[in-house]
Order: structure tokens, then C-alpha cells, then sequence
């Protein structure tokens, strides 16, 4: 084994599918070999970082064994060419899924920016084992991710030497990637990356040691020239290897969902019976927060108003059911990590249903803006009843000449990572003082805005109602000279008179109706 450092190659030849776990998990198993070509240039080695690229989404690691040709190879046979090769590595093929698009299967842009082909730290004469005696091993942050073996290929070594040799000349120095088991996944900025190959049965067990990776966030943006990132679910399922593991990704904030099962969940929460019935939703339509307040409060439920929170449009109501977006505290690593790209910032606007209410946590913060124009839009396009949050809005002009209500604590031209960090969609948040959940019916008029348990709805809405029927007919009595004093609050006298008038409008109410029939 040698530690010198590995030559810059002529050529970095990659196989597309080489083991069987890797084609099991694609779902197809090639009959022949296929290559794409990496630049010299995207050659680093142990200890260097590589840039997830700005407004990218999905770098994907591939722990690879690479071999190193050792004798030049023209029109070898799959039996001599093992024979010309010089010796073996760890390579890590790194690739942006976002860029696939641009490509058309060459994986030029998409694996072939800098650093990202790591190579190393150590080369191990191919004399240590033979063609089937290596072992490749990768782990992220420190878990095992991926092992498998070279006598599993559907290619092996010397076949790979053989094909490739009947087109093209391989050179001493020249690299081939022999292809990635199963487990190869998506990392993000912070992530650490490591890959060993070694010949664990061989004399002496030779190893390369660990070919250490830390992933960063690009900062400078694509120009308005060439293909640009784009995505859709089938490379993001792709990308992270399973619905599974996306799924364990978005839970752990490291994955945006993919739309087509952000939308089914969707349409299975919304397929149920909503708490939020045409008919309360037509009875709340009238009932003023201040009223639904008194009602909560008789309950126990003291903290259920949003402080600090107005309407950009006087007069705006809105009434629907919240869907939660949360902000954390701006740091530049967890900006990095979770502020770029289908952020949860713009997952919550892309995906809030008709009749919702998006709903930000941002720690009652003023000195940022937490939606801007375009996301604002983007919900009123959606049909989303209304946005809350306890932050500042960013384009404030532009955003109240829009139809949607959207109450906040005012303008602030700054842009999000001022402050915060978009964190994640749909969990319980804090939102000026309340605690708010997914589903919880959010209403807001000139009052402010207030948040009411599902379970309440009705018994709240039935009382609300009932009251502001009573408070009109206090304030005609008041209208008509009448004093406050035992009036407000009724006394027993008043409460009867009130009581009577009633049942005598229920009762005509009751003949008008008869009579229509």
C-alpha cells in the first residue's frame, strides 16, 4: 500500500449499475456495462469539501472502488484485463440529481463539478487480492450506509479493462469507478462523508483508510444562461433511494417532501370530515373574535389570541382551518443546510390547500420579512384563506394590493435569513403567544386573530352566536334611549323581556316559514 498522492487521471471513466443490491433498488438490471465520463478537474482528495450548488437540492454520494490502470489496455480480453490494472481506491461519485435536466444522460454538469470526484487517501497494489476480494464501505456522519463486495459485480474488473478497451486506449493513470452498491442517498451541507475500500481477507487486510468528504452550501447562483436545476418527485424519490428513507428525511428536516405525497397526504387529511362545516363556517362567517374570546375563556382557554397582529386590508375576516409553517433563529450552518433550494418556507406556500390558513411561527421577530410578494401570491393562487404571522412582510405594498388577507406585525424590507432559518411544515407552532396546531380553526377580523381546538367548534361557535344575537338586541335597546344600568349585563327583568322578544321572532319566524310551503 502507498499513501503517495494519487495522480491527477487522464480520463475518470464511471459505470452507470454495476452491483446487483444497486440494480435491485433502480429496478433494472442492464445486460451490458454503460460509462459516462468525468472531467480531471472534478478530482479531489481526503480531507476536501464539496459545495452542494445554490438553488440545488439533491447532492447524492456513491462510495465507489476505483481502479487505477497500471499498463496500457487496447483489445485486452476480459481474461488479461485484471492483468492492467496498477491498483485500487476509494472514490466517492458525487452528483447533483437537480442538473440531471441539463444532460441527457452525459452526467457532465450533473457529476462533473469540482471535487466531485474524491479519490484516495491511499492506493493499494492490485497484487494485495484478487478481482473479487475488495470490499467498499461508505458512512455518513458516522453511520454505515453502504458495504458490498467486488464478487457480487455483474461487471467485474478485468470485463470492464476488456469492454472499454475495444473503443478507446486506456493509459497508465487512467481511473475507472466501478459503480455504487445499494444505500447511496442524499447528504446536505454539513454532512460528512466518508468512503474506505479495503481487502479484508487479503494478508495483512490493506485498506486506502477513509476518503473524507464535508459537504458545504454553494452561494453563487446559477446565471440566466444554460440549463437550470429543476426537479421532480421521481428524481427526489431517485435521489434519497426510497419512499423510506425520504420519509425519515423529511422528518428529520433534512428533505423537502416529495409534492405528489405532500399532495396525497394532503388529500387524505382533507378527504375527511372537516371539523369546519359549511354551516359553522357560514355561522362563524358573522361572529366577531371578541366574542369567540369570551366564549374560549369560559372554557379555560386564556392564550389562544395571536398578539400583536393586524390586517393589511381594514376590514379583512378570515376564517379557516391553520396549516403551520415554523421559523427557527438565523444561523449561518442551519441556513445553509435548510434555507436554500424547496425550503420549508416555499413547501408551505406550495402546498397550503383552499380554505386554509398558513399560519408562521416567527418568535413575534419584526425585523425581518417572513413572506414576500411571490409567496403571498402563490397562496392566493392556491385559494388559502388567509396568512398570520407574528413577523414582519416583506413587499408590503405589493402583497396589500392582493385579495388575500394577511395579518402580521407590519413591514420590513429585509429578507428572510436576517433572522431566521425555515425549519418545518405542519407541526405544532407558537404564533404570537399561542400555540397553534395543524387543523385548529383560525379566525381573525379587526379584533386580531384567535385559534380555537377543533373539539370546541361547535359548543364555541353555538355560544358565540347566541351571544351576538343578544348583544345586537342590547345595543337597539341602548339605540333607543334605554340605560346601560341592568341592562348590560341584563338583569332578570331585562333577560325576560329579551327571552320573550325572542321566542315571539322564533314563533313568526315559524308561521312565515309554514306559510311559504
Amino acid at each position: 500500500m502507498t499513501t503517495d498522492a494519487i495522480a491527477t487521471p487522464g480520463k475518470i471513466i464511471a459505470v452507470h449499475l454495476n452491483y446487483p443490491s444497486r440494480a435491485a433498488q433502480r429496478g433494472r438490471t442492464p445486460a451490458q456495462p454503460s460509462y459516462f465520463l468525468k472531467p480531471a478537474s472534478s478530482v479531489s482528495g481526503t480531507g476536501c469539501t464539496i459545495e452542494r450548488p445554490a438553488g440545488t437540492e439533491l447532492l447524492a454520494f456513491e462510495g465507489e472502488i476505483a481502479i487505477v490502470i497500471g499498463e496500457r489496455a487496447r483489445h485486452v480480453s476480459p481474461a488479461d484485463g485484471w492483468r492492467h490494472v496498477a491498483s485500487v481506491t476509494a472514490a466517492n461519485d458525487f452528483g447533483v440529481y437537480d442538473l440531471r435536466v441539463a444532460d441527457k444522460g452525459s452526467n457532465v454538469r450533473n457529476k462533473g463539478g469540482d471535487g466531485f470526484t474524491p479519490l484516495g487517501p491511499a492506493l493499494i497494489p492490485a497484487s494485495a487480492a484478487g478481482e473479487d476480494g475488495w470490499r467498499v464501505r461508505t458512512w455518513v456522519n458516522g453511520e454505515l450506509v453502504q458495504q458490498d463486495t467486488s464478487d457480487t459485480l455483474l461487471f467485474p474488473f478485468g470485463r470492464l479493462v476488456a469492454d472499454l478497451s475495444q473503443h478507446l486506449t486506456l493509459e497508465p493513470g487512467d481511473v475507472i469507478l466501478t459503480g455504487t452498491p445499494a444505500g447511496s442517498s442524499v447528504v446536505v451541507p454539513g454532512d460528512v462523508v466518508e468512503v474506505e475500500v479495503d481487502a479484508p481477507d487479503a494478508a495483512g487486510a490493506p485498506s486506502t483508510g477513509r476518503l473524507v468528504t464535508t459537504v458545504t452550501q454553494g452561494a453563487v447562483p446559477f446565471g440566466d444562461f444554460g440549463t437550470k436545476p429543476a426537479i421532480d418527485d421521481d428524481q427526489r424519490l431517485e435521489a434519497w433511494g426510497s419512499e423510506a428513507e425520504l420519509a425519515a428525511a423529511v422528518a428529520a428536516g433534512r428533505a423537502t417532501p416529495a409534492a405528489q405525497t405532500a399532495d396525497a397526504a394532503q388529500h387524505a387529511a382533507t378527504s375527511a370530515p372537516s371539523v369546519l362545516t359549511d354551516e359553522l363556517r357560514a355561522a362563524i362567517g358573522g361572529v366577531a373574535v371578541a366574542t369567540l374570546s369570551v366564549a374560549l375563556r369560559k372554557r379555560g382557554y386564556h392564550d389562544v389570541f395571536i398578539e400583536g397582529v393586524h390586517a393589511n386590508h381594514p376590514g379583512d375576516r378570515i376564517v379557516g382551518l391553520a396549516k403551520t409553517l415554523r421559523f427557527i433563529p438565523f444561523r449561518p450552518d442551519l441556513f445553509a443546510s435548510h434555507g436554500g433550494g424547496f425550503n420549508a418556507q416555499k413547501v408551505a406556500f406550495d402546498t397550503v390547500e383552499p380554505g386554509e390558513v398558513l399560519v408562521v411561527e416567527a418568535r413575534g421577530e419584526r425585523g425581518t420579512g417572513t413572506v414576500g410578494d411571490v409567496l403571498a401570491l402563490r397562496a392566493q393562487v392556491r385559494g388559502a384563506a388567509g396568512i398570520v404571522t407574528d413577523g414582519g412582510v416583506r413587499d408590503f405594498d405589493a402583497v396589500a394590493g392582493f385579495e388575500i388577507p394577511v395579518f402580521s406585525q407590519g413591514p420590513h424590507p429585509s429578507v428572510l435569513g436576517r433572522r431566521h432559518v425555515p425549519w418545518e411544515v405542519d407541526v405544532t407552532i407558537a404564533c404570537g403567544g399561542a400555540a397553534v396546531q395543524p387543523g385548529d380553526v383560525v379566525v381573525g377580523d379587526g379584533d386580531g386573530v384567535i385559534v380555537i381546538p377543533p373539539q370546541l367548534l361547535a359548543e364555541v361557535v353555538a355560544e358565540a352566536v347566541a351571544q351576538e344575537a343578544e348583544e345586537a338586541w342590547v345595543a337597539e335597546q341602548v339605540a333607543g334611549g334605554a340605560s346601560v344600568d341592568g341592562l348590560f349585563p341584563m338583569n332578570a327583568h331585562w333577560r325576560a323581556r329579551y327571552e320573550a322578544e325572542a321566542r315571539g321572532a322564533g314563533a313568526e319566524a315559524s308561521v312565515v316559514e309554514g306559510g311559504a310551503r
